[in-house]
This record gives structure tokens, C-alpha cells and sequence, in this order.
């Protein structure tokens, strides 16, 4: 006959199961934890950059408002207000200067902190659909740069003429970063419908069947979404992403009649 156990005492399989439980917890958190920090301090140290070279990021950036042969004293359209706003301004130019040029950086740490979560075909997917989708963003991104003096202008030419249309810069950096962002982001539509259809979530047949209901879609999302609401940039981002879900359908059409191939020829074999 067994001892009785001592009152208080537990088991060594009570002891160990809490924290057994807790172990992979706490090491996802301490892995969060450094993968957010090497990130902060990628964004930090390259902010320096943003800061020592800020005059001419701003006057790179005041270009679309003031001209080209213009400069940025001379140009009487764009101002700064209160006694911190130079600062605050400053500071938020190396800020986005540092999110961006350390983009390398923090993307590698999300990728790093979700990879062991992943099959070796799941990485390869991952991988894959990761590094197509950096060229997709910086076309958006360079479009929608492209795209942003006809924009200003159009807008600025609703001003009447014996009015003066001062822009706070804080609020036009706000400005810039919402647009070149939205064309960014929208440009990712194809590798998005791409992974779906993979990952075998929907077929190409499937992305083109509904394409009045897509395209009108776009059109929606476009005309809702875009900061400067004149039809020029409005088509400028709606002509190209009606142009990646027909070449996303086509391709996953292409995708899928392969598919169905080697499953035909593994059943026979």
C-alpha cells in the first residue's frame, strides 16, 4: 500500500502540468518581444537619415504644390503653424523615413516570427507570394507619386480666383502618405486573389465569373476610398487593378487546369 500523500503536497505530474502549459505561451511572447524590439530599433536608427537629410525630403515632397523651379522659401502656398510645429514636423518626416527604409527589417521579423508555424510547403508559398508582392506595392506606390501633381492640381483648381489656398505641410504630408499608400496597398489585389487561389480557397473560374460585380466593385472602392476624389487619379487606379483581376482570373485559371492534370494522372497511375 502506497503513502499517503502529505496534505499541501502535489503530485509531480499537478507541479509541472500549469507550467508546462505555460512555457510555449510565455516563449511566443518573449520572441514577440525581441522581434518588436529589433524592429523599433531598425526604425530609430534609420529615422537619423529622414533627419539629417530633411530639407531635401521636404522639398522633394513640396514639389507637386509649389513647382519644380521653385524653391521652398520662395513658395508661399504651403506653411507650418504654432511654436512646436517645426519640430513635430521633423520628427514625423524621420519617423516615415525610418518606417520606410527599414522596411527590410521589420518585414524579416514578422517573417521569422511566423515561419516555425509553417509546413515546408506553406514557407515556400509564403515566400514566394512575400517577395512578388514588394515590386507590386512599389509600382503602386511610384503610380500614385506620379499621379499625385495632376491630382493637386486638379483639386487646387477648384479654389476661386480671388482666393489664396494655404496648406498646413503636416496636413499635406498626410495627404501624400494616405494616396501613395492607397495605390500601394490596391496593387496587392492580384497576389492576394493569387494566394487564394493556391491555396486552393477559390478557383480562377471562380475570381472571373462575377466580373461586372468586380469591376464595379473596384470602381466603388476606388471612388471611396481615394483621398482626392478627381476622376484623372481615380481612373489612374481603377484601370490598373481591373487589369490585375482579369490577369489574376487568367492565371488561375491556367493554375487550376494544372492542377486538375496531375490529379488525373496520379489516379491513374
Amino acid at each position: 500500500m502506497s503513502a499517503a500523500t502529505a496534505p499541501g503536497s502535489e503530485s509531480p505530474e499537478g507541479t509541472n502540468s500549469p507550467d508546462k502549459s505555460k512555457a510555449p505561451l510565455l516563449s511566443h511572447l518573449n520572441e514577440l518581444r525581441k522581434r518588436i524590439f529589433k524592429s523599433a530599433l531598425g526604425v530609430i536608427t534609420l529615422a537619423i537619415i529622414g533627419w539629417v537629410w530633411y530639407s531635401q525630403i521636404i522639398t522633394k515632397l513640396a514639389q507637386p504644390i509649389c513647382g519644380r523651379n521653385t524653391s521652398l522659401e520662395s513658395c508661399d502656398a504651403l506653411y507650418v503653424s504654432g511654436v512646436l510645429g517645426p519640430l513635430n514636423l521633423q520628427i514625423k518626416v524621420a519617423l516615415i523615413v525610418g518606417i520606410i527604409l527599414s522596411a527590410p527589417i521589420w518585414l524579416y521579423q514578422i517573417w521569422a516570427f511566423v515561419l516555425p508555424g509553417l509546413k515546408k510547403r506553406e514557407q515556400m508559398m509564403a515566400f514566394v507570394f512575400f517577395l512578388s508582392s514588394i515590386p507590386f506595392f512599389a509600382g503602386g506606390v511610384i503610380l500614385g507619386y506620379y499621379t499625385l501633381p495632376i491630382a493637386i492640381r486638379v483639386l487646387l483648381g477648384f479654389t476661386p480666383e480671388n482666393l489664396a489656398n494655404l496648406i498646413r505641410f503636416d496636413e499635406y504630408l498626410d495627404f501624400v502618405l494616405r494616396l501613395l499608400l492607397l495605390f500601394g496597398i490596391a496593387f496587392e489585389l492580384p497576389i492576394f486573389l493569387l494566394a487564394l487561389n493556391a491555396a486552393g480557397a477559390v478557383s480562377g473560374r471562380a475570381i472571373l465569373k462575377p466580373w461586372r460585380v468586380a469591376v464595379f466593385s473596384i470602381f466603388l472602392f476606388v471612388a471611396a476610398f481615394t483621398p482626392t476624389g478627381d476622376p484623372l487619379t481615380m481612373l489612374a487606379l481603377a484601370i490598373p487593378l481591373c487589369g490585375f483581376y482579369f490577369a489574376a482570373g487568367g492565371i488561375g485559371v491556367v493554375v487550376d487546369k494544372r492542377r486538375a492534370k496531375k490529379a488525373l494522372a496520379s489516379d491513374e497511375s
